[in-house]
């Protein structure tokens, strides 16, 4: 993927698309710092999987930092440690909640990956720049397997899931279409 990025022009940036990428960075270590504390907790392989995705994408919007010259949130890539006070809160909440069953833990994950859709779809609507939206396309695409996967894993648990963040019909769109493939060119 980093190397389609870098053959797309560098295109002038907006503020918004500046502060989209400063969010999506911190957002994707959200979910990848959930993902190994819960993997630690519970040993269950989904969260150690996804976690290594969620570095991907992390390293996909740092790629994009960088190339537009954009100071990176992520100062201290510790586990828990954000830039942002909302994402250590969230964090913590997730955590609370994930510690408390397998069951839990699945859900705190499709929660996670609803609100990563949700605003992905923000701010690939606040975005021009071509590498850009291919990025977050990519990571939408990605947080859509995500949430198949963690609901599948609930199903298997005898549970489910309601979404929070994005609408009933696009959740149920989602879980019902397969597995996606592929770099969105």
């Amino acid at each position: 993927m980093l190397e389609y990025i870098s053959s797309l022009p560098k295109q002038p940036i907006s503020e918004e698309e500046k502060e989209g990428l400063i969010e999506m960075r911190e957002e994707e270590k959200l979910a990848r710092d959930v993902y190994l504390t819960l993997y630690n907790k519970w040993k269950l392989q989904i969260f150690k999987n996804i976690a290594e995705s969620e570095q991907t994408h992390m390293d996909a919007v740092k790629y994009l930092l960088e190339k537009y010259n954009i100071p990176d949130p992520v100062k201290n890539d510790s586990i828990g440690v954000f830039s942002n006070p909302k994402f250590e809160e969230l964090y913590k909440k997730l955590v609370e909640k994930g510690d408390k069953s397998e069951v839990d833990a699945l859900k705190v994950g499709a929660t996670i990956e609803d609100l990563d859709i949700a605003d992905l779809e923000k701010w690939i609507n606040k975005t021009d720049n071509e590498d850009i939206k291919f990025v977050y396309e990519n990571l939408m695409k990605g947080s859509r397997n995500h949430m198949r996967a963690f609901v599948r894993m609930l199903n298997n648990y005898g549970s489910n899931y309601t979404p929070q963040y994005i609408s009933k019909e696009e959740y149920e769109e989602i879980i019902s279409s397969s597995t996606e493939r592929g770099m969105n060119r």
